[in-house]
């Protein structure tokens, strides 16, 4: 069996607002994510997604309950826990290699007698040039960010977030901003990409055919308070591609998890 990476226990999270009723944004939440899995996460909006997403970051507190990686507690945020969001967050004034190295100025690798110490600039140019390949954005190294197209910087954002080689990789809706045919080529990239790196992802996203094509499970929350629901393991083979979409089992998966999703949009408060 895999081991378990991140455990959730009872986790419950409420937001305080002078004047104003407290909101719930989780209550009650237990997961278990093991190595080397793609965990999708859907349901209605203000369900607590990316709250949860940024506890498991540590960018965010709770209030009761437990989060753990590897039975650690996790108290902050980490190298072994990478983000990506919905928006790039890349350095303007860097090139795309730049960009993808900034992270390895601050990160340290064992040598031969197990001491931790920093990248050497061939070591950074090596791994930069990887991750360049990787993504597919061999001819752009020497590129700045206002030259390239919102797919291309959420390549940059995705290959620097592997760069830094996290166990965890938390992706907050980052195909959420592209168009239809670019969501569709970066979809197929990100699968490539994990069946040969194979690290652990925590991805939300709204799209439901986005989450039955990428994840091993998917994990469905609960309208707020945000709960866990159901849990659907999804048993498509890899590797997947945009027409997979068309196996009458991911058509079935994607009806029952779409149903499930829609029914509680129609529980939510307005």
């Amino acid at each position: 069996m895999a081991e378990v990476l991140i455990e959730i226990d009872g986790v419950r999270k409420e937001y305080k607002d002078p004047g104003k009723p407290n909101t719930i944004a989780l209550n009650g939440v237990n997961l278990k994510i093991e190595e080397n899995e793609f965990i999708c996460v859907v349901g209605p909006s203000g369900c607590g997604k990316t709250t949860l997403l940024n506890i498991i970051a540590g960018l965010e507190t709770f209030d009761t309950g437990s989060v753990k990686m590897h039975g650690e507690e996790i108290i902050g945020p980490a190298p072994e826990r990478g983000v990506i969001f919905q928006q790039y967050a890349l350095f303007p004034w860097m090139t795309v290699r730049k960009n993808i190295e900034y992270g390895l100025k601050f990160q340290k690798k064992p040598d031969a007698n197990g001491n931790m110490v920093p990248y050497t600039k061939e070591e950074k140019e090596q791994l930069a040039e990887h991750y360049i390949k990787m993504v597919n954005l061999t001819g752009f190294e020497d590129r700045y960010p206002k030259a390239l197209s919102g797919g291309m910087k959420q390549r940059v954002a995705i290959a620097r977030g592997y760069a830094l080689n996290p166990e965890l990789l938390l992706m907050d809706e980052p195909f959420g901003a592209l168009d239809a045919q670019t969501r569709a080529q970066l979809q197929e990239d990100l699968l490539k990409t994990w069946e040969k790196e194979r690290k652990t992802v925590f991805f939300i996203t709204h799209d439901v055919d986005e989450a039955v094509l990428l994840a091993t499970r998917v994990v469905i929350m609960s309208a707020r308070p945000g709960q866990i629901k159901e849990i659907i393991n999804i048993d498509l083979p890899y590797p997947r591609t945009q027409a997979t979409k068309l196996d009458p089992e991911f058509v079935r998966l994607k009806n029952y998890i779409w149903d499930t999703v829609y029914k509680m949009y129609l529980e939510v408060p307005k």
